[in-house]
């Protein structure tokens, strides 16, 4: 059994990562905001009223889990806010920065001691963030604050390396969730985390700081 601490715990691909972990016997820290019923419902350790921009918020849970060991970190929280050239609203760009690349970078900082060799870091990035799959433009908060994500997926995955810590850099795919609005023409939750757990199933020093489609794909940066 391994522990996994999953951020945005609370729905959507987080929930079904805390939901599908412990189906299969892992131990769970479920960490969010507010913890939504359906997580509460599930028996996992939740850890809730964390804020992954708040420096003081992440050393609290630092020091609720104490030396706690952490097998798997899913860097999983983010946020989606739709900023076009015409209306450029640079305080829902800063936002994102804050939440989708300071907050996890934050959060995987704060952790590192509860880290130990053979841990495995996971960023929850997106295609979007990808400059060479860049064939729409416009979402400019959120394509930027990805791509700056990725990048400290690939230093982390330098740095950490000697450690025999090692990097995933997910992208779901186009999943049904409230941030796509529940899109028609997306997979499942639950289709998407068993592709992501498969991904981080198979995470090792030799591949490390790969950037992944949850179906195996590798993507372009």
């Amino acid at each position: 059994m391994a522990t996994y601490l999953i951020t945005g715990a609370s729905r959507g691909i987080g929930y079904e990562y805390c939901r599908q972990l412990q189906a299969r016997g892992e131990a769970v820290i479920a960490v969010c905001r507010t913890a939504s019923q359906e997580l509460q419902q599930l028996g996992v350790q939740v850890e809730d009223g964390i804020d992954i921009t708040s420096n003081d918020s992440i050393t609290n849970l630092r020091n609720r889990l104490g030396d706690t060991a952490i097998d798997v970190l899913v860097n999983n929280a983010g946020i989606l806010k739709r900023v076009t050239l015409e209306d450029l609203d640079f305080d829902s760009i800063r936002e994102q920065f804050e939440v989708n690349a300071l907050g996890a970078l934050r959060v995987t900082h704060t952790l590192l001691p509860n880290l130990r060799t053979g841990s495995k870091i996971v960023l929850m990035t997106s295609r979007m963030g990808s400059i060479g799959d860049n064939t729409s433009g416009s979402a400019y908060g959120y394509r930027m604050s990805k791509v700056a994500l990725s990048m400290a997926g690939k230093s982390l995955a330098h740095d950490l390396k000697p450690r025999g810590i090692t990097v995933a850099i997910l992208h779901p795919g186009l999943v049904q969730t409230r941030m796509t609005n529940f899109t028609k023409g997306g997979i499942t939750p639950e289709e998407s985390v068993q592709g992501l757990l498969a991904r981080i199933d198979e995470l090792t020093l030799e591949n490390t700081g790969t950037f992944w489609h949850a179906n195996g794909a590798v993507l372009p940066w």
